[in-house]
């Protein structure tokens, strides 16, 4: 499991994806979320705009991610 910390209050989907070298550009987000499973504490999860927040999973394509 990926940790990634945060200093704001939360970080959307999709910022967080370009974090973590899932994706490489905003223009790939809307393409990517509505193509892969994405799942948010277990809920399956297609906006890319979603508040992640701290000590919130996120899963894509088998890779989990904890935000602290």
């Amino acid at each position: 499991m990926r940790e990634v910390k945060i200093t704001t209050e939360y970080i959307k989907l999709g910022q967080l994806l370009k974090l973590v070298h899932i994706i490489s550009s905003g223009g790939e987000e809307k393409i990517f979320v509505l193509t892969h499973k994405i799942f948010v504490n277990g809920e399956a999860e297609n906006r890319r705009g979603r508040k992640i927040y701290p000590n919130d999973t996120v899963e894509v394509d088998g890779i989990k991610i904890l935000v602290k």
